[in-house]
């Protein structure tokens, strides 16, 4: 048998042989040698040792992990249906040329997969292209679609903080001809309700537009060919400050001191309806049609979050770039806020949770005949969300339930599985959601401590007595009081019982 230290010396030979570049049916046949006896090393029983971990930047989920992570989703896709949402689906990979050109400066950032078939593929970055590739190709001019799936970035994670390799997007986006900025308003009361609902603490919405920051650009004196990859440097605020980002302007992508410090001007202002008035009387940005589009466009939708009632928690932040090449009309994004101390008035960003904007170009690039389809749609950033709840639920130790049965069947004597079976079968046919434990005759004492540990709220106990009787006795494991039910209204009343908030 084969031990470490001769593979050792047999993997140097070989490794000697390449470097002397001998003969290669010499080399052929001193690997083969390696080979079989790396092969009976590990037949060795308990030499060879998996490495067991998953791989960078992604992670298992317990069952009170998924647990809080369906309250999440439910929350989020009962918004979803409440806006009228229709749901697809689409492939975890797509076609290279599809996502290619579609990220700008993230597009390092997609996963290549190798050549399979014939076909160049790569995973799906985000749900946006996808959608768009979707609507080009089924010819659809009008729909309003949620989708919630995972999505790849070779990304560096930060796992603590919420970002993964691979992750959740919960997207909601509506498609078609529109009179402007209704549908944009509808996204914002979206993330609005969802992280109302979810009680993450305070929040604001911060929202710019496309073509008011290409508009601030062209007067700031940015050449055409600079305006996306200085949009990337913006879209960096919310990281660092100013002087680094002017530095990275100047420094590493070739612009002037003078539109950078332009730029600077603007990029450092934020309000409401005040400030859109404002801009509206600026005399270098209300000459540039782009931006008095823009500016129009951002009254409107003032306007209308004003009907909605959430003005409150927007605010339009001339810093918000969102550096992805396909958004050309509104754009925003929700971030949490935290208080830096309890006499400070001032509030802190911990982050983003969710985002979007109008992207009216993307299905004119997959369409053979470049026909339009404007769309505007939000993306809720469910992993840092789900990161807060986690860690919310760790501190408060608060008991989460991984199941939602409703009732254990139980028998208080030896000898009746079979009637413990014959009654569960009864409640799962009737739709209750039942379990017993899997031993012939296990004592009652360890039977309610099972449903204490796990939550159940109820037991239905069958003994000799309550068979010949026709009962079962059901019991609130909380309160301990038990009464006897008959057999046919024992499903109504475990429905009741359950049914109280």
């Amino acid at each position: 048998m084969a031990d470490e230290v001769a593979v050792r010396a047999q993997a140097e030979t070989v490794r000697r042989l390449k470097q002397d570049k001998a003969d290669p049916d010499e080399i052929a046949k001193e690997v083969a040698k390696l080979l079989e006896m790396k092969a009976q090393i590990g037949g060795d029983e308990g030499k060879h040792k998996f490495v067991l971990k998953t791989p960078k930047g992604t992670r298992d989920y317990s069952p009170k992990q998924m647990a809080i992570r369906e309250r999440v989703f439910n929350a989020i896709i009962t918004c979803f249906k409440r806006h009228g949402a229709e749901v697809i689906d689409t492939p975890v990979f797509e076609l290279k040329e599809t996502l290619t050109g579609k990220y700008g400066e993230d597009s390092k950032l997609i996963y290549d997969l190798k050549d399979q078939g014939g076909e160049l593929l790569s995973l799906r970055y985000d749900l946006t292209v996808p959608f768009a590739r979707y609507l080009a190709m089924n010819k659809i001019t009008n729909i309003k679609r949620y989708h919630i799936a995972k999505v790849y970035r070779r990304d560096n994670p930060a796992m603590t903080r919420g970002r993964y390799r691979e992750f959740y997007q919960c997207d909601f986006d509506i498609a078609g001809q529109f009179d402007p900025m209704i549908p944009d308003a509808e996204c914002l009361k979206i993330v609005h309700e969802i992280l109302s609902d979810l009680q993450l603490g305070d929040f604001l919405i911060k929202v710019n537009d496309r073509r008011i920051l290409d508009g601030m650009f062209a007067v700031c004196g940015v050449p055409d060919s600079k305006f996306r990859t200085i949009c990337s440097s913006v879209d960096k605020l919310d990281k660092m400050p100013w002087e680094e980002v002017r530095s990275e302007m100047v420094g590493e992508k070739g612009l002037s001191p003078e539109a950078a410090d332009h730029i600077g001007e603007y990029v450092q202002l934020h309000g409401g309806l005040d400030l859109i008035e404002r801009l509206l009387q600026d005399p270098k940005l209300s000459q540039n049609k782009l931006a008095k589009e823009g500016l129009g466009d951002m009254k409107l939708l003032f306007e209308y979050l004003t009907l909605f009632g959430i003005t409150g928690k927007i605010s339009f932040d001339l810093s918000l770039a969102r550096g992805l090449d396909y958004y050309t009309g509104v754009i925003f994004e929700a971030v949490l806020l935290q208080q830096e101390d309890d006499h400070v008035e001032e509030s802190v960003s911990v982050g983003s949770v969710a985002g979007g904007g109008r992207y009216d170009g993307l299905v004119g690039m997959f369409d053979p005949k470049g026909r339009k389809v404007p769309c505007v749609g939000v993306s809720i950033g469910i992993e840092r969300i789900f990161s807060i709840l986690e860690q919310r639920v760790e501190a408060s130790e608060e008991k989460i339930r991984t199941t939602e049965t409703q009732v254990l069947v139980a028998s208080a004597q030896k000898k009746l599985l079979e009637e413990r079976l014959k009654l569960i079968a009864e409640l799962w046919d009737a739709g209750i959601k039942a379990e017993v434990l899997y031993k012939k005759n296990p004592k009652l004492l360890n039977q309610l401590q099972y449903c204490e540990e796990t939550g159940i709220p109820l037991v239905a106990i069958v003994g000799e007595q309550e068979l010949k009787d026709g009962v079962v006795k059901l019991r609130d494991v909380a309160t301990r009081e038990e009464v006897n039910v008959r057999r046919e209204s024992l499903v109504e009343e475990i429905r009741m019982r359950t049914s109280r908030p």
